[in-house]
């Protein structure tokens, strides 16, 4: 292990309130598949699950007044791609992935869907590392800001639908949707979108294992650019 890496290691660490007992560990988490064959894939699978069982266990205790259906949305809203960026954005985990050249090149370290993955890797590592009980911690702090700002009388808009209505507000033209690219065998499938809106000359591009994830991405990267919407 080279001195860069385990000061990239160490780094992570600090950064999500957690010591490592395997640098090792925190390496993998922040290895995409472009740079090396052991990336963080699987351990992306294990954080995905450990995520949703936490934030399952959190909503349960905070909200015994809610039906099942009312946790179930609650949760979707706290562990989808949306949430995980922002997650990611906040630990600027994207200069600590270790990327390959081509992905470096491209701008991989701001692609939402490679960050988004990162935070399930990490999450996947910690409790692989330390177990459930330190994977809980993690995961509350994190989550701590969201689960607080959770309004229960709320009704829920997905991204698509708050930049139509932001932008219908104001009379400005509704967004398009371009789908650029379509990369992967056909079960394993990644989508790049743009999305604009013509008469501000905004454009956002993203990516998502469907294209439907890729265009609520990228709606949602748009509403971070206009005032009083993201």
């Amino acid at each position: 292990m080279t001195r860069t890496d385990d000061t990239r290691a160490q780094e992570l660490g600090r950064r999500i309130g957690y010591v490592f007992q395997s640098s090792a560990l925190a390496l993998e988490a922040l290895t995409h598949r472009s740079y090396a064959v052991n990336n963080n894939e699987r351990l992306e699978f294990l954080g995905d699950s450990v995520l949703n069982l936490v934030v399952a266990q959190i909503l349960f205790d905070r909200h015994s007044q809610l039906p099942e259906g009312e946790l179930s949305r609650i949760r979707a809203g706290l562990v989808n791609r949306e949430a995980l960026l922002q997650i990611s954005q906040q630990l600027r985990l994207g200069e600590l992935l270790r990327l390959g050249e081509g992905e470096l090149k491209s701008g991989g370290g701001g692609r939402p869907s490679i960050l988004a993955d990162a935070v399930e890797a990490v999450l996947g590592a910690v409790f692989r590392d330390g177990g459930f009980t330190a994977a809980e911690t993690v995961i509350r702090s994190l989550l701590a800001p969201m689960m607080d700002a959770i309004d229960l009388t709320a009704t829920p808009k997905d991204a698509k639908t708050s930049l139509q209505e932001w932008l219908q507000a104001r009379h400005r033209s509704l967004p398009r949707y371009q789908l650029l690219e379509t990369r992967g065998e056909a079960h394993d499938q990644t989508f790049r979108v743009l999305c604009v809106v013509d008469d501000m000359a905004l454009r956002t591009e993203a990516e998502g294992k469907s294209r439907r994830m890729a265009e609520q991405l990228a709606a949602q990267l748009a509403l971070q650019k206009l005032p009083g919407a993201g």
